[in-house]
């Protein structure tokens, strides 16, 4: 998995108007809970980044003076009118005990039903996975070779043994679906195949 490292310093006050300091002076409130005690702190806006502004998935070590914290962004907070971050939750977690993270879809491969015509339609660009952090994918490898039209890859389609899929197993994840074209084409050839017989049999 990937990390990202993001440096802070513990907040004075949790009331509003320092939260209105830490903003106006470019920075987020922040809070990280999960562990013995909820820290509350503060952190520049541009550490966000390598965090929020990319569909990559990522563990968050944070260092506030000389304590060190591994965590996952679990929440956000954004202005209703500049959309700057206005308030992020962390979640603290520990490698023996599992966590939960939404994680990219990431497919690969040519699928023969797009190339006779079909379209690739993907239903879900996360999966929403509960796994030991040490074994947390940073994406969902989803190959589409050998996909015909009409055929689809469903949720329960997945197998792992280092994670749980908590989603619906019955979702569609991605599917091929016969297009207007297609089905125009294949009226046509069978219309061209039956004409030879319906022309043969006028004739008797």
């Amino acid at each position: 998995m990937r990390v990202v490292s993001m440096s802070g310093s513990l907040r004075e006050g949790v009331g509003k108007k320092d939260a209105k300091k830490i903003r106006k002076d470019g920075g987020v409130p922040c809070v990280i809970y999960g562990g013995k005690e909820q820290v509350h702190f503060y952190t520049d806006a541009k550490s966000f980044l390598k965090v929020v502004y990319t569909p990559e998935v990522c563990f968050i070590h944070i260092e506030i003076g000389d304590k060190k914290y591994e965590t996952i962004l679990q929440d956000m907070q954004f202005h209703p009118v500049t959309d700057n971050i206005y308030h992020a939750d962390f979640m603290e977690f520990v490698a023996d005990k599992p966590i939960m993270m939404n994680v990219p879809i990431k497919v690969s491969g040519t699928a023969p039903g797009v190339l006779q015509g079909g379209k690739l339609v993907q239903k879900l660009r996360k999966l929403k996975i509960k796994a030991l952090p040490p074994k947390m994918p940073e994406t969902i490898d989803i190959s589409i070779d050998g996909m015909e039209i009409g055929q689809s890859i469903k949720v329960g389609d997945i197998a792992n043994n280092n994670y749980t899929l908590l989603d619906n197993k019955n979702n569609t994840i991605i599917s091929i679906n016969i297009t207007r074209a297609v089905e125009e084409a294949a009226a046509a050839a069978t219309a061209a195949a039956a004409a030879p017989a319906a022309k043969a049999a006028a004739k008797k």
